[in-house]
């Protein structure tokens, strides 16, 4: 409980005013729960959806765009942030150390705002899809944030860290390494089954987490070689990414 309580605390909008202890177990519990609040997030996206769509009987677009908000601010649009400043730190063509101070200024510049725009916009697209060829959504905005959360702790636990301070550096330095990869990998193993149940498709899983794999490979690579390792910001936009890509390859398969 107390993992759970400190995800909501660290990486949601929900109010948890309650001083919760740090220390290796706990924080190794609050990333296992973050699959977690990925799910109960897609929950209650999957309600706004209902409401529009079916109580109120809106139209898909104006639908999906209170979808999307609803996933932003539910988690404090924290992960968003991240896209942001990953925009402006990598599209400033500057050395690794710079792109770091760049992301750790808390002003957002236009690379940041272009990126966070297309990145809402490319979403509410993606939904607005889901919602036109009238597919079960609960399934698939419940698998979303779960695996990008699930990809997202095995790119952060498997990277070495970008700088030697910060929240992240704090985390990952109590972190349980096994526990946390292997809790993930089951995780995400059963989310994947109960989807292909959901869906009624063998296919689909397996190529959800082939995606997520390389996805991880490569958003890796590409953090070592540009940044110098994984930051905090890095991590949201992963989780950002990941969500827009399984839709995108549940729009491709169905």
């Amino acid at each position: 409980m107390t993992g759970l309580l400190l995800a909501f605390q660290f990486f949601s909008a929900i109010p948890v005013r309650k001083e919760l202890p740090m220390e290796r177990k706990d924080v190794t519990a609050m990333y296992l729960a973050l699959p977690v609040v990925g799910a109960l997030v897609g929950l209650v996206m999957y309600g706004i959806a209902l409401l529009f769509m079916d109580a109120i009987g809106t139209g898909p677009l104006l639908a999906s765009f209170a979808i999307v908000l609803t996933g932003i601010a539910l988690t404090g649009g924290l992960h968003m942030d991240g896209f942001a400043d990953v925009g402006d730190g990598y599209f400033s063509y500057r050395d690794k150390e710079k792109r770091l101070a760049i992301m750790d200024d808390p002003r957002i510049g236009a690379f940041g705002t272009m990126a966070i725009i297309l990145v809402i916009i490319g979403k509410i697209v993606l939904v607005h899809e889901l919602l036109l060829r009238e597919v079960d959504l609960l399934p698939i905005l419940l698998v979303a944030p779960v695996l990008a959360r699930v990809g997202m702790n095995v790119y952060f636990i498997t990277t070495r860290l970008a700088k030697e301070k910060g929240i992240a550096h704090f985390f990952k330095e109590k972190i349980g390494m096994g526990i946390l990869i292997g809790g993930s990998f089951f995780i995400g193993i059963v989310a994947l089954i109960l989807f292909g149940f959901a869906v009624q498709s063998v296919i689909m899983p397996v190529v959800l987490v082939g995606s997520l794999a390389l996805a991880v490979v490569l958003f890796r690579m590409w953090s070592l070689s540009q940044f110098g390792g994984v930051t905090g910001d890095l991590c949201g936009a992963f989780i950002e990414g990941m969500e827009a890509i399984v839709w995108l390859l549940v729009i491709i398969c169905i």
